[in-house]
């Protein structure tokens, strides 16, 4: 029945979940000394710090401000990323003069960029999301370059034999071609921009998750320490959840 189609699907996670918390409990409770700081990160510590953070409405304000940076630098990472694969993908004069500076470039650590947008931008929210799109345009602008490169030549043969513009040609035959290795690549970039947003909160800034994990350390409240790294993983795995849904390639109605 009903039940049948559903319980094999949930009890699984619900299962790992619950040994994973129980783990959680018996490292922080049992086994480790009295006098230990991480008696403080205890599941039921971690649940009374997240409820009062929440009290305080810090959370719901320094989540807002992190999706904010989050989205600005995937969008311009999506802007830049996109229609720079295309021409890398289809321009094979533009695939050799951009090889060796992408591949160089891709190679670097977004954060190693932290000194020099700090003294260019000065302390705020651009230097996070600039660190955010130049960690999360490589998989966007990798995968574009990856689907024009994965196109059958002869539908452009095709395209080309009635007459088609370069611009129809783009519309009609490339962007369609491209549309689902551009998904998977800006839903591995927002993978990449979450896990890069956090580092690039403690640069400085007074505002986002990044800085509340500083907050806490410095107060020594190691319980609103792993409440935020909780609630940053929670998010973490929402997003990803909704870009699978949202980004997942959809089936013709003939098929």
């Amino acid at each position: 029945g009903a039940r049948s189609a559903w319980w094999p699907r949930v009890w699984p996670p619900v299962v790992s979940v619950g040994v994973a918390i129980a783990l959680w409990w018996a490292a922080t409770s049992v086994l480790c000394a009295p006098r230990s700081l991480l008696r403080q990160t205890a599941p039921q510590h971690v649940v009374t710090a997240l409820v009062e953070l929440i009290g305080r409405g810090v959370l719901a304000s320094d989540t807002a401000v992190s999706l904010y940076r989050l989205l600005i630098g995937l969008l311009i990472a999506a802007l830049v990323g996109i229609p720079t694969g295309l021409l890398i993908g289809l321009s094979r004069t533009a695939e050799r003069a951009a090889g060796p500076v992408v591949a160089f470039l891709r190679m670097i650590s977004p954060l190693s960029w932290t000194p020099i947008i700090v003294a260019v931008f000065g302390i705020g929210s651009q230097p996070v999301i600039f660190l955010i799109a130049a960690a999360a345009v490589w998989p966007v602008l990798l995968g574009t370059v990856a689907g024009v490169h994965a196109i059958d030549p002869g539908f452009l043969h095709v395209a080309r034999s009635l007459h088609a513009s370069r611009f129809e040609q783009l519309t009609a035959v490339v962007l369609p071609a491209v549309r689902v290795p551009v998904q998977n690549g800006l839903r591995l970039a927002l993978g990449i921009a979450w896990v890069v947003l956090v580092p690039a909160e403690m640069l400085g800034v007074r505002s986002g998750l990044g800085y509340q994990i500083l907050n806490a350390r410095d107060q020594l409240a190691y319980d609103q320490v792993v409440a935020v790294i909780a609630v940053i993983g929670v998010l973490g795995y929402l997003l990803d959840l909704a870009a699978r849904i949202l980004l997942a390639p959809r089936r013709s109605a003939a098929s």
